[in-house]
């Protein structure tokens, strides 16, 4: 038991962690305080102010990231816009180009009817003309031969007027007006 008892006395004697002792009391208030002074002026101040602005730094990056994210919405709206206007033009030259390609059709098409029609009524003159031509021609051998032949038969030749007026009695007996219907 003896071993026990030495643990026993230094417990009585260190009067304990729970005795109040009055200057021990004020010394560790003493040190307390200008410990938290000294923690407040050196510490504490610079500690605050780093977190202030690490707190500003985190706000600003958010403003920040906020912006960002409506600028690119506002640009998406934008492009989105630009897209759909582009489209809208397209469309309307895509159908304007339509609209012109088919007018020069229509326009190629009337020019080449116009064309085909003006060569058709060429066609035709020249036609009646060489059907005139051609019957003048006949008229000419047919009185040619009918002088021919009223001189074999009657032995004589007739002068001018006679002449004119027997060309126009057998012309006139020939009926031309068949070659002349065909040509029309």
């Amino acid at each position: 038991m003896n071993t026990f008892l030495p643990l026993a006395q230094a417990e009585d004697s260190s009067g304990g962690l729970i005795d109040v002792v009055p200057g021990l009391m004020i010394w560790t208030l003493i040190c307390f305080g200008i410990t938290f002074f000294v923690l407040r002026k050196f510490a504490f101040g610079p500690i605050q102010r780093t977190i202030d602005e690490r707190r500003e730094r985190i706000r600003k990056a958010l403003e920040e990231a906020d912006h960002a994210r409506a600028e690119s919405r506002e640009l998406l709206e934008q492009h989105r816009a630009l897209i759909a206007n582009a489209k809208s033009e397209a469309a309307d030259i895509l159908s304007e180009a339509r609209r012109v390609g088919d007018a020069q059709i229509e326009r190629v098409k009337r020019e080449a009817d116009d064309e085909r029609l003006r060569r058709l009524e060429e066609t035709k003159r020249q036609i009646e003309a060489e059907t005139k031509r051609s019957l003048d021609l006949i008229r000419t051998e047919v009185a040619d031969l009918t002088l021919e032949a009223t001189a074999r038969v009657t032995g004589k030749v007739l002068d001018a007027e006679d002449q004119r007026r027997l060309i126009d009695e057998a012309i006139a007996e020939l009926d031309f007006s068949a070659l002349e219907k065909e040509t029309t």
